[in-house]
């Protein structure tokens, strides 16, 4: 997922921003029901509602077209944007495969820093933003343009990089190598950094296991939460990894940025999952007009 109209000009960064869309792509291979049902479950317990039957429903940075396929079957009218001719054409074989109402999804080309074209598409009741805004090259553009596209009362989505200070900038570092390497050296360095980070999380959740075990409590409840926490949206755990580990450009928040960011453009927030580690922060929104600009 990912929306950049810009390369980034900093000394020893990547000069060209990462190929979401061929990841994406790729990622089609291996979707399926179950994958679509999760995505959909995902939409109601966030947002929830059972249903989105009578709602304008925008997904900003489409991607794989996934959650814009969850939003279309749970009966929103959907409008896919994607700045990204390959995620583009993702939602457009999601629509070819599953979609019979041609009229109620709609896909388009463009960009979330291109504040005039956004104001084309009006105003919606829910704007989907998972995992994008931060690939920008300036995520709090992106946003505030988000901001203008939300109807009264509607609800603004957001996943945003977690910032880790240090950690964070060593995944800056990570990011950067894969982008000098080869393309034929790319995948085994996905996998390696893959790797690394189960083995991490391997150990943590074993440590936490016998720490339960040892206080009389469920041992097993790490590894479940674990296992839901890959499965919850539908996703694939190595095009995740791929988009997670060449995704460029970069940027992080702190809860607490973005929470002041909505509060002060007059957004109450209704949900938050912090990641509390190397992924995104998880809000939604609801527009209040309490702004104090």
């Amino acid at each position: 997922m990912n929306d950049t109209s810009d390369n980034s000009t900093q000394t020893g960064t990547p000069e060209a921003p990462f190929a979401f869309g061929k990841n994406w792509a790729r990622f089609l291979a291996s979707l399926n029901d179950d994958r679509i049902k999760a995505a959909e479950d995902s939409l109601r317990n966030l947002l929830r509602r059972e249903d989105l039957n009578r709602t304008q429903f925008l997904d900003a940075g489409s991607g794989s077209g996934l959650f814009s396929l969850a939003a279309y079957r749970l009966g929103a009218a959907v409008v896919s944007l994607d700045v990204d001719s390959d995620s583009v054409a993702c939602a457009e074989e999601l629509k070819r495969r599953y979609v019979k109402d041609l009229t109620r999804w709609q896909i388009v080309d463009g960009s979330l820093l291109d504040q005039a074209f956004l104001e084309t598409l009006g105003k919606f009741e829910i704007v989907y933003c998972w995992g994008v805004a931060h690939h920008t090259g300036s995520m709090w553009v992106a946003i505030e343009n988000l901001v203008l596209r939300v109807k009264d009362d509607g609800w603004l989505v957001l996943a945003i990089y977690n910032d880790q200070l240090y950690i964070s900038r060593a995944w800056r570092a990570v990011k950067t190598i894969y982008h000098r390497l080869p393309h034929f050296l790319r995948p085994p360095y996905v996998f390696l950094i893959g790797f690394i980070t189960f083995v991490k999380r391997l150990v943590v959740t074993m440590l936490a296991c016998m720490i339960r075990l040892l206080t009389l409590r469920n041992p097993f409840v790490p590894l479940l939460n674990w296992a839901s926490e890959t499965q919850a949206r539908g996703m694939h755990s190595w095009y995740d990894l791929v988009d997670w580990v060449g995704g460029w450009p970069f940027e992080v928040a702190r809860p607490e940025e973005v929470f002041r960011f909505l509060r002060d453009r007059g957004f109450s927030l209704e949900e938050l999952v912090t990641s509390g580690g190397d992924g995104c922060n998880e809000f939604a929104f609801r527009k209040t007009n309490q702004s104090k600009f």
